[in-house]
């Protein structure tokens, strides 16, 4: 990873993707501050340091991407995290979106099925001072049951189906964001009316590594 080093031409290049991205429609001014604080190169390879305020994916390694900057922000607005909810995140991957969920206030619990990748975002969060997320080494598809219902839940890979167990982990009220498809994915936001009522709407279309199931122990 980067070193964990913030110069004043990281703020300014963050500063500008910031402002890129206000002007691609996203309007969400807390989601933007927390784009603005989180130091995106601190979640990439040396290797791609000098482009980690471009608004690009890059590779992060076990054939998984660290999310480009619109879509981060896309799917975080999409979920209106308000100071406090219990977030799920399918997906830690590098865990630059759990740190932009932390800075929101969420208490978050992350979970990742590629060990790798498990430990070294849990070691990054931690270095960083995010107390107000957990990392959990898991299934997915299967949520976390233990500290279920989540106001909220976001899914960071592109699934076929929405998987039931996270439909059925989301508090009445909550709100689901997943992409859903095969090659191409459409962001699916799913608000859960009463126990058995959902509400379905979808939105524009991405393209995110595959939701896989089972875990990837470290070889």
């Amino acid at each position: 990873m980067s070193s964990l080093n913030d110069t004043y031409r990281h703020k300014g290049l963050r500063k500008r993707l910031v402002d890129d991205l206000r002007r691609r429609g996203i309007t969400d001014e807390a989601v933007l501050t927390a784009l603005m604080t989180v130091p995106r190169h601190y979640f990439l390879d040396k290797a791609f340091e000098e482009h980690a305020y471009e608004d690009k994916p890059f590779p992060i390694g076990y054939d998984q991407t660290i999310s480009q900057p619109f879509t981060v922000a896309y799917q975080t607005a999409m979920l209106e995290v308000k100071a406090r909810d219990r977030v799920l995140e399918i997906g830690t991957g590098s865990g630059y979106q759990a740190a932009i969920l932390a800075v929101l206030g969420a208490r978050l619990f992350t979970v990742e099925r590629q060990e790798a990748l498990y430990q070294s975002a849990k070691d990054l969060l931690e270095q960083l001072g995010y107390g107000n997320v957990r990392c959990y080494f898991r299934d997915g598809t299967k949520g976390l049951l233990e500290f279920a219902p989540y106001d909220k839940i976001i899914v960071t890979a592109g699934a076929p189906v929405v998987p039931d167990a996270l439909k059925q982990q989301l508090a009445v009220g909550g709100i689901l964001v997943i992409p859903v498809g095969d090659d191409v994915q459409h962001m699916y936001r799913i608000k859960r009316l009463s126990k058995s009522e959902y509400q379905e709407d979808i939105f524009e279309a991405f393209r995110f590594v595959p939701f896989l199931e089972g875990v990837q122990k470290k070889s």
